[in-house]
Parts: structure tokens; sequence; C-alpha cells
């Protein structure tokens, strides 16, 4: 396996505890739960969900398709995009409430969201780039 899909199932990983802690700290101080929701939920699913399906798709569907990554390249990006629009998002989520530093984490959350964003088109691009066209039979009439 190479060491990008590595990277991508271990944070993965860490996402995942870091998520699962985040949802028992609310459990046991329920007053600031609905600040730490967002990172809760986006933890879970950017961060465990994603890397893992980013670091499986990028192991298993070139060997499904019987061709190489169409980019490494591209796949150690869009590591690097995913896992700091992620890390942003987390940080500066909780923070939207707070009157005043709106200002200085708004904007951190919409780069970082795009950030995020761009990491899912990389991917797409990537995986759509590196399996073979669908061949559809010919219709019969």
């Amino acid at each position: 396996m190479e060491p990008i899909i590595v990277w991508y199932l271990r944070m993965s990983v860490i996402y995942f505890v870091a998520g699962a802690f985040i949802g028992f700290m609310m459990i046991l101080f329920p007053n600031t739960a609905g600040y730490h929701e967002p990172v809760h939920a986006h933890l879970n699913l950017l961060g465990f969900m994603s890397m893992m399906i980013y670091g499986v798709g990028y192991h298993i569907l070139p060997k499904f398709s019987g061709q190489n990554i169409y980019s490494p390249k591209i796949m150690n990006v869009q590591f690097w995009f995913s896992n700091a629009g992620l890390i942003g998002i987390a940080i500066s989520w909780p923070f939207l409430n707070m009157d005043h530093l709106v200002s200085f984490f708004k904007p951190m959350l919409i780069l970082s969201g795009a950030a995020s964003l761009i990491g899912v088109f990389l991917f797409a691009f990537n995986i759509l780039k590196t399996i073979k066209p669908v061949q559809m039979p010919p219709v019969s009439r």
C-alpha cells in the first residue's frame, strides 16, 4: 500500500477517535454541546468516513479498473486540502456564536470549507479519470 494511502487511513482513525471524544464531552457538558455539534459531525463524517473512503478508494478502485491512479500528485495535494480544511472547520466552528470572535473565525470557516470542497473535487476528478469508461451495450430495436 502506498504511504499516502496509509496516511489517509491513519487520519481517518484519528478523526474517528477525536469525533467520539467530542461526542462524549458533549454528554458530560450538555450546556456547551451546541457549540460542538458541528465539529463532532464533521470529524466523524468528513474526517472518519471521507478519509476512509478516500484511502480505500485510492487503494481498491485502480485495482478494480485495471488502471494506475490517474495522478498520484493530485492524491497527495488532495490529502493536504482535505485535512487542512477539516482541521480549520473543527477549530473555527465553535467560535461563530461568540460575537467578539466571529469576524476572525467566519472567514476561517469559509476558507476551510472551501479547502474541504476542493479536496472532494480533487478526489472525484482523480477517481473518475482513473476508472475505465463504461461501454453501454447497443439498444436493440
